[in-house]
């Protein structure tokens, strides 16, 4: 265990080390000050609300969030190839699957921060210039502002999680960050269009297509469509994972890198 955590903390300096990363991170927070800011100031402070600014600015920063964390999960593997490093992390005393996990928690836990960091910096930032009257007290009698945001918030965070899997699969199959961060940012900007294309009320073998079911918070107030419930897509949604995170170990196991 003690060997996995030492793995986890190289690959963690590997991605703190780099100025990008800093960027990054600086970005999200100077966008989760200024867009409440901007918020405030052109609803009049008062008239804009804490709960509903807080979302606003969230819902926006979350694109930048996916993208910084697709970028850092594309080039986790197939950085390591491109740099010619990849052939000094395997001749060291740990096994691949071990290498290999270690670069995925540490993409998740930035993953983690990133979320964590616009979402603590957009709420306290909201707080200060925002009424904290609630709108009203139930949304459509099922939530509160906050449950209403937190829900929404994993909802999204789930969405983040399974582009991510899908990036990291990218990475380590194809060896291209370019690629990886390509393909994934094409699913994650198409994903609705596609989910209107495989539209599971006309297709009954849409329900199983993945971007109809990475969009979450179509079941918050029991909406969606006729064919498919929430934990229905959770199910597939799972499956999807298993299937990926299976490539990805596979196709690095198995990969040559003597050449």
């Amino acid at each position: 265990m003690s060997n996995f955590l030492m793995l986890i903390h190289n690959e963690n300096m590997k991605i703190y080390r780099r100025i990008r990363t800093w960027v990054m991170l600086g970005i999200i927070i100077v966008m989760s000050i200024l867009i409440p800011y901007l918020l405030s100031s052109t609803g009049g402070g008062a008239s804009t609300y804490y709960w509903e600014g807080a979302m606003l600015t969230v819902s926006f920063i979350s694109f930048l969030n996916t993208i910084f964390a697709v970028v850092i999960a594309a080039d986790s593997v197939a950085g390591e190839f491109s740099w010619g490093t990849i052939k000094l992390l395997l001749i060291r005393p740990w096994t691949r699957s071990k290498i290999l996990a270690s670069k995925y928690v540490s993409v998740l836990l930035f993953s983690l921060l990133t979320t964590l960091l616009m979402t603590g910096l957009s709420l306290l930032t909201c707080s200060v210039l925002m009424s904290t009257e609630a709108v009203v007290s139930q949304m459509s009698g099922v939530y509160t502002p906050a449950g209403y945001a937190f829900v929404s918030w994993l909802y999204e965070y789930v969405d983040l999680f399974i582009t991510l899997a899908i990036a990291f699969m990218l990475s380590t199959v194809f060896r291209s960050g370019a690629l990886a961060i390509g393909l994934s940012l094409f699913i994650l900007f198409t994903q609705g269009i596609f989910g209107l294309i495989f539209d599971p009320d006309r297709y009954f073998w849409g329900k199983y297509v993945l971007f109809t079911n990475m969009d979450l918070s179509q079941y918050m107030f029991g909406s969606g469509n006729s064919v498919m419930s929430l934990g229905f897509s959770i199910a597939v949604l799972a499956v999807y994972y298993v299937l990926f995170m299976g490539i990805t170990f596979y196709v690095f196991h198995k990969r040559d890198v003597a050449a």
